[in-house]
């Protein structure tokens, strides 16, 4: 129980550290000036602006994790949306979930299941590559189709002048990437990152202590911390056993789509991440390849419902009543989230049997 405590802690504390760096990037206008350069870029069409939307939350949801993506870019996004905003709304917390399955740290379940895995940061990350392109490319796919009414262009688009990138904000987030990758604790890079830049960031006046203790969000990192120890404390009594059993052994496609599968289901009736504690021990003692399978029900299946990830609640939080909608949210997911779910876990399937 004590290892557990350790674990949790230690995932806690990188979540803090990351929200309070991804305060920080925002508050030294990073993510505004990658919101912009999306706007410029997308050349009056709003077909184009979706779908650099869509690279662009995946890129920061794999590096700054899918909290920072719904709270703090989905926002700066939206005022580049113009007529796509529904579009837009949906893209960031769609692609929150599924774009988090490329890195160990790029959703809370990732870290959890992370030493389950037995592989190191790259290697996490290659394996997950091709899962993640093409779980991305599929969610723009299905809101590209499900808001094709709203993608019309706008014959006279507002001129936007993008302002330039900060170098520095751009240097502590590639630096702690870096730092991610060498093998360091998570929590680690994230809180130098952390005090790096919410130091410059204060020196300069572009953000106060408040802002950045708010960011921090210590209530939900509370929440989290004694979510989790209440499902350790379940996983060591006589229900664990009957959840293990749920958790096929084997390596092939039908195992590993069966685990992915569960993995959705659990997510999306106790929220993914007591459903991590509970499936991961079965999972991890399958091998490595069910545990990155597991990721994907956790992470992509999250689409399913509301309560499949803290993201859902998050976004729906952070942004206008008026371009956000669970009716909408639910429709989706429950039309396409399975099908992206199988996808994702049969290029895991194929890729793993491939360099494997």
């Amino acid at each position: 129980m004590s290892h557990d405590l350790s674990s949790l802690t230690a995932v806690v504390g990188f979540l803090v550290a990351i929200m309070v760096l991804a305060k920080a990037c925002t508050d030294e206008g990073l993510f505004e000036a990658w919101g912009a350069v999306v706007d410029r870029s997308s050349d009056h069409s709003l077909t184009r602006r979706l779908a650099l939307t869509v690279v662009l939350a995946a890129v920061v949801t794999a590096v700054l994790s899918l909290d920072a993506t719904v709270v703090l870019l989905a926002p700066v996004l939206l005022v580049a949306a113009r007529g796509a905003r529904r579009a837009t709304s949906m893209a960031t917390v769609r692609i929150a979930n599924t774009g988090s399955t490329l890195l160990p740290v790029s959703n809370l379940t990732n870290l959890l299941v992370f030493a389950g895995t037995g592989l190191a940061f790259v290697e996490f990350a290659w394996l997950m590559l091709p899962v993640w392109a093409v779980g991305v490319a599929a969610e723009l796919a299905v809101l590209r189709w499900w808001f094709r009414r709203d993608l019309r262009d706008d014959p006279a688009p507002d001129v936007v002048e993008a302002p330039s990138v900060p170098l520095f904000p751009s240097a502590v987030v590639v630096a702690v990437l870096i730092g991610l990758s060498g093998g360091a604790a998570p929590w680690v890079p994230a809180a130098a990152g952390a005090i790096l830049l919410g130091g410059y960031a204060l020196m300069r006046h572009t953000t106060t202590w408040r802002d950045l203790v708010e960011a921090a969000n210590l209530p939900l990192a509370a929440l989290v911390l004694v979510w989790g120890l209440v499902v350790v404390w379940l996983g060591h009594t006589s229900a664990a056993d009957g959840i293990g059993h749920l958790v096929p052994k084997g390596h092939g496609l039908g195992a590993l789509l069966v685990t992915a599968l569960v993995a959705m289901i659990a997510a999306n009736l106790v929220n993914n991440l007591p459903a991590t504690l509970l499936l991961l021990p079965a999972s991890a003692a399958a091998g490595p390849v069910t545990v990155l399978a597991l990721v994907i029900g956790l992470n992509v299946g999250a689409n399913l419902t509301a309560i499949g990830s803290l993201a859902n609640l998050l976004w729906r939080q952070s942004s206008p009543t008026t371009v956000t909608s669970w009716r909408t949210f639910h429709a989706i997911g429950l039309t396409t989230t399975p099908v992206i779910v199988v996808l994702c876990t049969t290029v895991l399937w194929a890729w793993t049997s491939l360099v494997r």
